[in-house]
């Protein structure tokens, strides 16, 4: 299987059948001293927003490469759009979340600080400590894109408000699912139905740690968002986004 590289500063046509194509910077650093990408070898090379190009590393050095483009794909803009609204959890749990729901198709990833959140970006450093937050998702979310060869690094979008939340489950174009072992509602059945299948953007809610509290899930239903199970057993709040993008691939044809 061919390694994946991205240069997100490509222009509309620079990857094309016979150019060359260099790559420079930590990203051909990583290749070269990391990856051990050899000269001869192939490889796939895209520019994160949809189109890969697949071809043979013609010039390696220590801190640059070039690849001759043999033959380019070019992947749709998703009609319907999966969003994971993840809770900031202790630890490296909400990163970990941000990995498996890259790699299980996500189209975009946003930030929550729930009322139970023990990690905070609120605090001491206020928005240079989101900032740096936001960042820091959305190198996990290149670096697992890269791992399972998508042509489309997700969004990772700024930190939403609870009031955020709730006025997205008003809007006429989304679905909103908040995950939640009190309902006795389970999503592999919703994800059957005509609400699922119609939605342009299927918006799941995961909880901290904690899990929702009673407000939260009692104002986002009121505004019209579903409360949802996965199952029997009680995820952690680094799994069940995943999990549950797992469920929604499946039902909607993506896998």
């Amino acid at each position: 299987m061919a390694n994946l590289y991205y240069r997100e500063d490509l222009a509309a046509g620079q990857l094309a059948p016979g150019a060359l194509v260099e790559v420079t910077g930590d990203e051909a650093r990583h290749a070269v001293r990391v990856s051990r990408l050899r000269q001869g070898e192939r490889i796939l090379l895209g520019d994160g927003a949809g189109t890969l190009g697949a071809g043979v590393a013609e010039q390696v050095a220590k801190d640059r490469f070039a690849v001759r483009i043999e033959r380019v794909e070019a992947a749709p803009e998703p009609t319907q759009r999966l969003v994971l609204v993840q809770a900031l959890a202790k630890g490296d749990r909400d990163e970990r979340a941000v990995e498996q729901a890259t790699e299980f198709g996500v189209d975009e990833i946003v930030p929550w600080q729930a009322a139970r959140s023990v990690s905070r970006w609120d605090g001491a450093g206020g928005s240079e400590k989101s900032a740096k937050g936001v960042a820091k998702w959305a190198r996990v979310a290149r670096e697992a894109s890269k791992q399972s060869l998508r042509a489309r690094v997700p969004r990772v979008a700024s930190p939403v408000s609870f009031d955020d939340l709730c006025r997205m489950a008003t809007a006429a174009d989304a679905e909103v699912v908040a995950l939640h072992p009190r309902s006795g509602r389970r999503l592999v059945a919703w994800a059957g139905g005509a609400a699922a299948r119609s939605a342009q953007r299927i918006v799941l809610v995961v909880g901290p740690e904690g899990g929702f509290a009673d407000g939260e899930l009692d104002a986002l239903e009121a505004a019209g968002a579903s409360a949802l199970v996965l199952g029997d057993t009680v995820l952690r709040t680094s799994s069940a986004g995943p999990a549950a993008l797992a469920v929604l691939g499946a039902a909607l044809g993506r896998w």
